[in-house]
């Protein structure tokens, strides 16, 4: 079992950043690969980002390109979602995700991020 707990979102203007954090609970959690998604309202929840066990490999969502960067430190059990150049159109609840074998099993329970213009 992992226990996935993000924190780090806000109310900011556009052009700002803001830096989201998931800690896991649990064992393996280095072995996993881990992602972001989002979710606005009244819209299918998204694929932002995600990276390998090591980091060593990541991929975006065109959306976010040049923009966001994700991150792991596996010594503290924690991925990151460092966001800059927020938009307006990237307001939503960011969720972060462990992906087993299968699928994403994992799931926080999000951080609400909201872009002013």
């Amino acid at each position: 079992q992992l226990q996935l707990v993000e924190s780090g979102g806000g109310s900011v203007q556009a052009g700002g950043s803001l830096r989201l954090s998931c800690a896991a609970s649990g064992r393996l959690f280095s072995s996993y690969p881990m992602g972001w998604f989002r979710q606005a309202p009244g819209k299918e929840r998204e694929f932002v980002a995600a990276l390998n066990w090591s980091g060593g490999n990541t991929i975006y969502a065109d959306s976010v390109k040049r923009r966001f960067t994700i991150s792991r430190d596996n010594a503290k059990n924690t991925v990151y979602l460092q966001m800059n150049s927020l938009k307006p159109e990237d307001t939503a609840v960011y969720l972060c995700a462990a992906h087993t074998d299968l699928a994403w099993d994992y799931w926080g329970q999000g951080t609400q991020v909201t872009v002013s213009s």
